[in-house]
């Protein structure tokens, strides 16, 4: 059996990240920064005023209250040519921009307007008070952010601050799942003898959609080859990387193995761990597909060991895993010796005591999905006799 890291090196090395195209700032929020953003303009773009009230000069406010002429009026997105003298006041806007020869605001509370176009200033300002100095935020040359940088919306805001319009990022890939099998059922007919209702590729669907994917929903592909070709033949055309479910069990009919090995360069895998041993990775010319078990608990297990972060590696993502914790065991987590590393669904949760806590999720066996819809995170149980509670133990969160 192929260990856990090897089948995960193998798989992510060989998910290279698409070449970056340039990408419109309104379309950005999601991906991955392929080269680092220099700001070229400084933010803000001139002094201004960080609250409503009157521009003055701080000399002008050192004896209090002081009576002084209002001699004119900016409001955010205008200005003013007069250049103020000892003795003015200014009416001003928050991001207003400052008037030449004021040097400090008193915020618009501390002021008394008075008739006669006049206002009282009820409390002094040193030099400096609520301005906002030109490029206090970004100066040009700053270097804002590195490639590798998931672009946020607030990151957006700050591309869009600089005028940075056009960025260079790797984009979203597009991705094809679908399941193989003639046992299962698509709609809501009553179940025959044999049969079972299809749900590994709506979930599948999520986790990939979840991932940042853009899914392409091939369906349920009956065992036939040659309906089977014709729908991988078609998802590699349309897309970046294909995920399957089912048929690459030692026991599963020869369908799926028949017709990836006839149109794909595939390697089977037995990896040591459980659930989700069987695993199937490869290419249909020159496009990654993911061979995933048909058992639903090991479809999401080997998605998030193996699929998930060569997928992310894809869209050009550093950091490819999900978040990992060293967790304390609140229940017996059981298991017997058997040359695997077992990936326990449990329950995890951060404590008074400031460390995450892990409870077995009901049943483990790789048909039990209700049991594991409630989980949260995986535990990387060793091969032996398992963990007694108050152990430590590695988890991986299925979540972030």
């Amino acid at each position: 059996m192929t260990p856990l890291e090897d089948a995960q090196t193998f798989v992510i090395g060989s998910c290279p990240p698409l070449l970056p195209v340039e990408t419109l700032l309104d379309e950005v929020v999601g991906l991955v920064l392929a080269t680092d953003v220099v700001a070229t303009e400084q933010v803000p773009p001139f002094d201004n005023s960080a609250v409503d009230g009157y521009a003055v000069i701080a000399a002008d406010t050192q004896t209090v209250p002081v009576e002084l002429p209002v001699v004119a009026e900016v409001a955010a997105g205008a200005a003013t040519d007069h250049v103020m003298r000892p003795g003015e006041a200014i009416r001003i806007m928050t991001g207003a921009p400052l008037p030449d020869g004021c040097d400090a605001v008193v915020m618009v509370e501390q002021t008394e307007r008075l008739p006669g176009g006049r206002v009282r200033i009820n409390a002094g300002v040193e030099t400096g008070a609520a301005v906002r100095n030109a490029g206090d935020d970004v100066q040009p040359g700053d270097l804002l952010f590195r490639a590798g940088t998931v672009v946020t919306p607030v990151i957006a805001g700050v591309l869009a601050s600089i005028n940075a319009r056009i960025l260079n990022a790797h984009r979203q890939i597009r991705v094809a799942v679908l399941s193989t099998g003639d046992e299962l059922v698509e709609d809501d007919r009553p179940l025959l003898r044999g049969q079972i209702r299809e749900s590994n590729r709506r979930t599948l669907a999520g986790l990939l959609r979840e991932t940042g994917c853009d899914v392409v929903d091939m369906g349920t592909v009956r065992d036939d080859e040659a309906a089977l070709e014709l729908v991988l033949r078609r998802a590699a055309d349309r897309c970046d990387a294909i995920v399957t479910s089912g048929g690459v069990s030692m026991g599963d009919y020869d369908v799926v193995k028949a017709v990836l090995g006839r149109i794909a360069d595939m390697t089977w895998m037995q990896i040591a761990i459980k659930p989700a041993k069987p695993f199937a990775f490869g290419t249909i010319d020159g496009v990654p597909i993911f061979g995933l078990p048909g058992n639903p608990v090991s479809s999401i297990v080997s998605f998030e060991m193996l699929a998930r972060p060569a997928l992310r590696r894809m869209m050009g993502h550093h950091k490819l895993s999900r978040p990992s914790h060293v967790a304390l065991t609140d229940d017996d987590l059981t298991r017997r010796p058997d040359g695997k590393v077992h990936l326990l669904r449990v329950l995890a949760s951060f404590e008074n005591d400031g460390r995450c806590h892990v409870r077995s999720a009901r049943s483990q066996g790789s048909h039990q999905l209700a049991a594991t819809s409630l989980a949260n995170a995986i535990a990387i149980v060793p091969d032996g006799d398992g963990l007694p509670a108050g152990s430590e133990v590695a988890v991986v969160m299925m979540q972030g």
